[in-house]
């Protein structure tokens, strides 16, 4: 059985992992300057980043029901260290691009452990766990933004890599210690089969594919919110400074405080029920982002309500897949992690070009519609699961 300590030790490899992925965000102009490239081609660091971050989610981690956890843990961030020094030392743009990618390709750890953890804990610790997990997400994104923009205003950006470079090393000797070997079961179909799976995993768990809409929609959400907010407040209008973007974002780290218990208040009331009620909180707290068009600090009461629901939706929704039979947990999370990006995908898009057409109430009634969707898909399976007989009504 894992532990707390255990738990706790895999969270933290979670955050340095996803830590990877949002480096380049702040430092994104000294990046281009040093390789002497437009603004618009340096885009093509973070975007190839996040493609070849789904890809290998949907192709590396169904191998996670077939190939030994520990050893597929120990690979991919053996070749993430790699990918980082590479990172950190090459002067040729293209080169650079391609670590990028592979990077992004192998980041996989982070959707891998709550299906590791979950086949090693007590049922009744699921929610506990899962939201322990998030939180270590949470954080990588939170703490590697404030991190590169300091190191990259005071040093060289290049630094920003060497030490994810040696954080991942240490990831990469300590994770596999803790982790136990586990033995295939011997009917578990071959690598090809099992991607083939994935279809009839999807047709048969319908309650896991609306888990990932639903998380879709959310994480759709969480991006355009920051999109919004940053073309708004740094907008000819308001004429406020990215660094007043950087301040909120320190500010919706409250969300850390509150996940694990919240996690385990999730445990005693149902995954459907605690997401239900998760989701009416975030629509009230979209609905009051109409407040915040001329003054920023009416935007602390609904970030602060967002970023406490938002990452229990997530939560929950991980809940009802690694509910499922253990030899298929990872496939399932797979399929939800998917759904999960091309949900950033959508609120990627659709938050710039709402907010290019209708400025902030056109970015916040799109965000109503999201939640909206949240909401009444919530409802619906919690109608579901009370009557089936699997929450209380």
């Amino acid at each position: 059985m894992v532990g707390d300590k255990e738990i706790i030790v895999l969270a933290w490899a979670s955050a340095i992992v996803t830590a990877n992925a949002y480096y380049i965000h702040p430092i994104i102009g000294d990046v281009a300057r040093d390789f002497a490239v437009s603004d618009g081609l340096i885009g093509i660091v973070p975007a190839m980043n996040q493609i070849a971050l789904a890809l290998g989610v949907l192709l590396l981690l169904p191998l996670g029901d077939r190939v030994n956890n520990r050893l597929l843990v120990a690979f991919c961030l053996s070749v993430q260290v790699a990918a980082l020094v590479v990172m950190a030392v090459t002067h040729n743009f293209t080169l650079f691009v391609s670590a990028s990618t592979v990077l992004g390709f192998f980041t996989v750890t982070p959707y891998l452990l709550p299906a590791y953890a979950s086949r090693r804990i007590a049922p009744s610790r699921l929610g506990y766990a899962t939201a322990l997990l998030t939180t270590g997400v949470i954080a990588g994104v939170q703490v590697s933004r404030l991190t590169a923009g300091v190191i990259g205003e005071y040093a060289d950006w290049r630094l920003v890599y060497w030490g994810a470079a040696a954080l991942m090393a240490i990831s990469a000797i300590a994770l596999p210690k803790i982790m136990v070997n586990e033995t295939t079961p011997e009917n578990t179909p071959r690598y090809t089969k099992l991607l083939g799976s994935m279809l009839g995993l999807a047709w048969s768990h319908p309650r896991l594919m609306v888990s990932g809409v639903i998380q879709g929609l959310n994480f759709a959400s969480f991006i355009a919110v920051w999109l919004g907010i940053s073309l708004h407040l740094t907008s000819d209008a308001l004429g406020h400074g990215s660094d007043l973007v950087g301040y909120l974002t320190a500010f919706s780290a409250i969300g850390l405080l509150t996940t694990t218990r919240l996690g385990q208040w999730a445990d005693r009331t149902g995954a459907e029920k605690a997401r239900l009620l998760m989701a009416t909180c975030q629509f009230a707290g979209v609905a009051l982002l109409w407040t915040a068009e001329q003054d920023w600090y009416f935007l602390l009461p609904p970030l602060a309500i967002m970023s406490i629901v938002g990452p229990i939706i997530d939560v929950t929704g991980r809940m009802t897949g690694l509910q499922e039979l253990p030899a298929i947990r990872t496939r399932l999370m797979s399929l939800y992690v998917g759904m999960m990006f091309i949900g950033a995908g959508l609120g990627s898009w659709a938050g710039t070009l709402a907010y290019d057409r209708g400025s902030w109430p056109g970015m916040v009634l799109l965000l109503l519609v999201f939640s909206l969707l949240v909401w009444l898909l919530s409802l619906q399976q919690w109608r579901l699961a009370a009557k089936s007989g699997s929450v209380a009504a």
